[in-house]
């Protein structure tokens, strides 16, 4: 998932990705570098995506950083407890590269403000 996420990413051009192997990576990497997006999925190896994302809202520099949280399991208790944790958007799996795609323009557009830039 994250070959594939990251290969639909800088496909479009516009994306550089920083991938890392896991969640304890994510972490030891976020507080040394600003990300305009970040994008977990839920089912991870060591700490789960909705731990990450608790960290990642603990750091002053990612507290308004949009975050994707991907997840195969659609259930609305799940969607709702990453939304409230702090995640700005649910992908369920499968989906296509342009749900990822639009729903990444649409984050960073919203994270730019009015006008771009930033």
């Amino acid at each position: 998932m994250r070959s594939f996420v990251g290969s639909v990413l800088e496909s479009a051009g516009e994306y550089h990705v920083d991938e890392v192997k896991d969640g304890f990576d994510a972490l030891r990497v976020m507080p040394r570098t600003d990300y305009d997006l970040v994008i977990t999925d839920i089912n991870m190896p060591d700490i789960n995506g909705l731990e990450l994302i608790r960290a990642v809202r603990q750091q002053p520099r990612h507290v308004h950083t949009p975050l994707i949280v991907i997840t195969t399991n659609d259930r609305a208790q799940d969607v709702e407890r990453a939304l409230k944790l702090g995640a700005s958007a649910v992908l369920t799996k499968p989906f296509t590269p342009e749900a990822l795609l639009d729903t990444v323009a649409r984050l960073c557009k919203t994270a730019r403000g009015p006008g771009g830039g930033g």
